[in-house]
C-alpha cells in the first residue's frame, strides 16, 4: 500500500525558515507529480506548489520567492524550504501526488496526513 509522509511542520517565529519533507512508500514505480497544499482554519485547502520529475515547478503568488520545492527521484521524496515566513503562511501543509505508477497499475489522489506550520508574530 503507497503511503505519504510527512515531516518537519512546527513552531517558527516571523521571518524564520522550516523545511518540509514528504516520501512516499510502498511498491512504487514512478510518480511523475508531487507537491504540497495547504489549508488554514475556516479556509479552503490550497495549493502552494508543485513539481515534476523533469524539475518543472509551479507556485502560488503568495509563495512565489520564498518557498522552494525540489524533489528526489530516486528516494520519491519531496521537500518544500520556505523561508521569510509570515503568519499568513500558518496551515495544515499536506502532501499531494495526484498520480503514482505501483505494481497495479497507476493510481490516482494520494494524500500525507498532514503537518502543521505555525508562523508566530
Amino acid at each position: 500500500q503507497v503511503q505519504l509522509v510527512e515531516s518537519g511542520g512546527g513552531l517558527v517565529q516571523a521571518g524564520g525558515s522550516l523545511r518540509l519533507s514528504c516520501a512516499a512508500s510502498g511498491n512504487i514505480f514512478s510518480i511523475d507529480t508531487m507537491g504540497w497544499h495547504r489549508q488554514a482554519p475556516g479556509k479552503q485547502r490550497e495549493l502552494v506548489a508543485r513539481v515534476t520529475s523533469d524539475g518543472s515547478t509551479n507556485y502560488a503568488d503568495s509563495v512565489k520567492g520564498r518557498f522552494t520545492i525540489s524533489k528526489n527521484n530516486a528516494k520519491n521524496t519531496v521537500y518544500l524550504q520556505m523561508t521569510s515566513l509570515k503568519p499568513e503562511d500558518t496551515a495544515v501543509y499536506y502532501c499531494y501526488a495526484p498520480r503514482i505508477v505501483t505494481i497495479r497499475g497507476p493510481q490516482n489522489d494520494f494524500w500525507g496526513q498532514g503537518t502543521q506550520v505555525t508562523v508566530s508574530s
